[in-house]
């Protein structure tokens, strides 16, 4: 046996299946305390884990056989990075299972604020007949910035290409060499966009991005979409933005005050701010959560973990 691997996270099954056959021993954790999980980090080989709870530096210094954590989605920003470096822990994620249904939530959300269709809907349902009052707008050939150009916004720029867009990509850390992306500075994305896509990753560099300078920066009135972390966006800007029509409309997947107790969520006064917004469309951080991306999460995980057994001496 190769060692015991624990499974603090639900995730699909063929994930517990490929380490099995590998001759991991996986062990159900998703029920026990962070208490009772500590009390057994000395026997893990392995971790896989999506958001349960943070692995910080106090917690894997007890996890003295650890080898690798699995981290079933893209965040890692609840994993001490330098921690895992420093005890030579590796961390998998896996950006590509989830990839592809971000970016059609995120193509779904363009369409949906250029043609109204949420409003469209709620209209009929009152039982009005408006046409006029709903009078979509064309994405075909429009200016599209996207910030962050790793898997998701590579995925989204792809499906916008059919639309004969022009993507301007920011990306503070790569070097974008790709047919009709349009690498460009900040200050030249806020300049030529129409409709901006966020596609960061999470750090103290990334909180607040969007801000009320950020919001002034952009030269037109502008269509914003959050896909990736809530707190990327300050909401109380954003609310100040929709109400001032400098942002024509804002679709987000993600929420600033997003936790676990949806009641908290309710409680906040920004939030409710934000839900009295008619031109604000939110879904509940299900942008990566399709029946097709909850085997490929555990799948590509599967492929990284054992493509790297190959290579270390067990």
């Amino acid at each position: 046996m190769k060692g015991i691997v624990a499974f603090i996270d639900t995730v699909h099954e063929v994930l517990e299946q490929r380490l099995s056959a590998a001759d991991y021993h996986c062990v159900d954790y998703t029920s026990s305390s962070f208490e009772e999980i500590e009390q057994s980090a000395l026997d893990f080989y392995g971790i896989v884990i999506r958001s349960k709870f943070p692995l910080e530096r106090e917690f894997l210094s007890k996890c003295k056989n650890l080898k690798w954590i699995a981290r079933s989605g893209a965040g890692l920003e609840n994993i001490d990075l330098n921690a895992c470096d420093e005890l030579g822990i590796h961390v998998y994620n896996s950006p590509e299972g989830n990839k592809q249904a971000v970016a059609e939530h995120s193509l779904g959300f363009v369409l949906n604020m250029l043609n109204k269709m949420s409003e469209a809907h709620e209209s009929v349902q009152n039982g009005e007949w408006l046409r006029e009052n709903h009078r979509g707008t064309e994405l075909h050939g429009r200016n599209i910035g996207i910030i962050g150009y790793g898997h998701m916004g590579k995925a989204f720029a792809q499906l916008l290409k059919v639309f004969s867009c022009n993507i301007f990509a920011y990306d503070k850390y790569k070097t974008i060499d790709e047919v009709g992306i349009k690498q460009c500075s900040l200050e030249d994305l806020q300049a030529n966009a129409e409709i901006i896509s966020i596609h960061l990753p999470l750090s103290p560099e990334t909180k607040h991005f969007v801000n009320q300078s950020f919001i002034e920066s952009v030269a037109k009135p502008f269509y914003l979409i959050n896909t990736a972390r809530g707190k990327h966006v300050d909401t109380r800007a954003l609310v100040s933005g929709l109400k001032s029509k400098k942002v024509i409309a804002a679709a987000l997947d993600v929420m600033e005050f997003e936790s676990s107790s949806f009641e908290a969520l309710k409680d906040n006064d920004v939030y409710n701010e934000l839900l009295a917004c008619n031109n604000a469309i939110l879904t509940p951080h299900v942008a990566g959560w399709t029946v097709e991306s909850y085997f490929k999460l555990s799948n590509v995980l599967a492929d990284k973990i054992l493509e790297a057994d190959k290579n270390r001496t067990i």
